[in-house]
């Protein structure tokens, strides 16, 4: 047997609406609130975070052993310096570190101390605590030539 047909003005059809009308309203409500409270509170502060990449995987048991980054801290608590710049007009030195713990590097302070000039990264500092910093490593250049000697006994 089929189900009995309902009138379009009935009882059941209205509650139905009432129902579909208030859902929709609550899904409103909490995506409104949910916007007002990110505008409102400002969101995630920039360059603050709970846990940066070396934190997770510490978390997970596979501490970092090496953490180089020139634009960011990639531990949360970290607020050393980041890199190292030399300025070409007098060989000057200063290292630039970041805003707060945990966030990006200080920009302005690379801006305003080679102004006028041209800087090179002289050195990367490791975050981790192993502390492995990078350096310039010394200039390249073709192989030593082997001396005549020398080649006539690898004949």
């Amino acid at each position: 047997m089929d189900p009995p047909m309902r009138k379009a003005g009935s009882t059941m059809t209205i509650r139905s609406r009432l129902r579909h009308a208030r859902k929709a309203w609550l899904v409103l409500s909490g995506a409104v609130l949910a916007a007002g409270t990110l505008i409102a509170g400002g969101g995630v502060p920039a360059g603050a975070a709970t846990s940066l990449p070396c934190d997770i995987y510490a978390a997970a048991g596979t501490p970092c052993v090496a953490a180089h980054s020139t634009t960011r801290a990639l531990y949360a608590a970290y607020n050393g310096p980041l890199y190292q710049v030399r300025r070409a007009s007098n060989g000057a030195t200063t290292n630039i570190g970041t805003l707060a713990a945990g966030g990006y590097a200080n920009a302005a302070a690379q801006d305003s101390f080679c102004a006028g000039t041209t800087c090179t990264i002289t050195e990367i500092f490791d975050q981790s605590p192993e502390h492995n910093n990078l350096t310039i490593g010394p200039a390249g250049g073709p192989a030593e030539r082997m001396s005549a000697r020398t080649r006539q006994r690898c004949r």
